[in-house]
């Protein structure tokens, strides 16, 4: 085969530290410009995101030289930098350590992209905890995996 041919979607989300509702109405659009902007910048490829005041979702698409990680990383520690150079928020602002990211098919590539898009429908009838634990159990993981940095629902 004279070619490599790569198709790796990602779902990625990530909470700010301790689930603090940090991602108020008037940062939002300019922090999904900013994350829409440094990706394109650093050959990030973002299919969609959806933001809540405490956490984030993307849709990305890995190249054949990308690592999860190395891409979490890159936009996690830039977009916290930015918040904070920028004095977006009235306190110190980062993510909280960890994410999660989970493979997504082909064919279930539409569903996930309507998914991270309408993060505020969602939200109305699930909490994130709740979300987050489903998930997980949609993906096999423990729902004890989730560490004690991870406030309960009523901390929020």
């Amino acid at each position: 085969m004279g070619h490599s041919f790569v198709r790796i979607f990602v779902h990625l989300v990530w909470s700010t530290k301790n689930w603090r509702h940090f991602i108020t109405s008037n940062l939002r659009p300019r922090l999904f410009q900013h994350f829409q902007e440094y990706s394109r910048l650093n050959n990030i490829h973002i299919d969609s995101i959806g933001i809540q005041p405490e956490h984030v979702h993307f849709l990305i698409s890995l190249r054949s030289d990308q690592k999860v990680d190395d891409v979490v990383k890159l936009i996690k520690g830039e977009s916290s930098h930015w918040i904070n150079s920028e004095n977006l928020i009235h306190s110190k602002f980062s993510w909280q350590k960890g994410y999660g990211a989970f493979s997504v098919s082909s064919s279930n590539l539409d569903g996930i992209r309507e998914y991270v898009r309408n993060q505020d429908a969602h939200h109305r009838k699930r909490s994130f905890r709740e979300e987050l634990e489903a998930i997980l159990a949609e993906h096999a993981f423990n729902i004890s995996e989730l560490t004690p940095e991870d406030p309960p629902e009523e901390n929020r």
